[in-house]
């Protein structure tokens, strides 16, 4: 298994945003993450990276426990993110975007990962954009351009978070068909997405989370037809 948790939880005061949440994912999965707005998707993904410390319950890579590891050393060890909204180096270029991304997240000389960004930049349908300040970018290219700098870190689980939301289909398209390719190469994935047939193009597996809580998980056609999915996730009545 490359991530194991183990009864992960994180409260704010009353609130409890994730509420021992356990799951494994093995090594060059797809594992999709669904629910409704508030129900912990990114909270769970802010535990996973380290960016926010659980309250309670444990975080393993490839066996080593991680909890108490910081983001940049969890980085180090092979787990890139992208985030909801993309926030670039709007003044620097997509290709200085991801040397700064390559640099500090693998804690490398700008020499030793110039040719690696390269073939982040073909991968991801940028390398015609890498002269391109980050700030002229369309939508979707800036959500390539995210993509693509949790990709320069050379990260071996790559969690993405609604990398998809506010494209168009043919946009959201050409997009499943860039993160399709990265899986293929043996990259392990985990996806928060709220546009559902984009991900049920992806993912081998689905999990939904409501309240915190994990309520369902398994083939992901099956868990989209469960009756309990359709009433959280889609509100339609049992």
């Amino acid at each position: 298994m490359i991530l194991e948790l183990r009864d992960l939880s994180k409260s704010f005061g009353a609130l409890k945003a994730a509420d021992a949440i356990s799951f494994d994912v093995p090594e060059g999965e797809a594992l999709g993450i669904i629910g409704p707005n508030g129900a912990g998707k990114s909270t769970l993904f802010s535990l996973v990276s380290g960016a926010l410390a659980p309250s309670a319950g444990r975080v393993l890579l490839d066996g080593r426990d991680v909890t108490r590891a910081s983001a940049q050393q969890r980085c180090v060890a092979g787990i890139g993110r992208s985030h909801q909204i993309p926030a670039p180096f709007e003044k620097l270029t997509v290709f200085e975007n991801l040397l700064v991304a390559a640099c500090f997240g693998r804690g490398k000389r700008e020499a030793e990962v110039v040719e690696s960004c390269g073939e982040v930049l073909e991968a991801t349908g940028l390398l015609s954009k890498a002269n391109r300040l980050a700030g002229s970018l369309s939508l979707l290219d800036r959500k390539r351009l995210e993509m693509a700098r949790a990709l320069a870190t050379q990260p071996r689980l790559l969690l993405l978070d609604e990398i998809a939301g506010g494209l168009t289909e043919g946009e959201c398209q050409e997009l499943v068909a860039a993160i399709r390719k990265i899986h293929a190469s043996g990259t392990t994935i985990i996806w928060i997405e709220h546009i559902v047939h984009a991900l049920l193009a992806v993912v081998s597996r689905l999990v939904v989370l409501n309240f915190g809580r994990l309520i369902a998980q398994g083939d992901p056609r099956e868990v989209m037809d469960s009756a309990q999915v359709r009433e959280i996730y889609l509100g339609s009545p049992i």
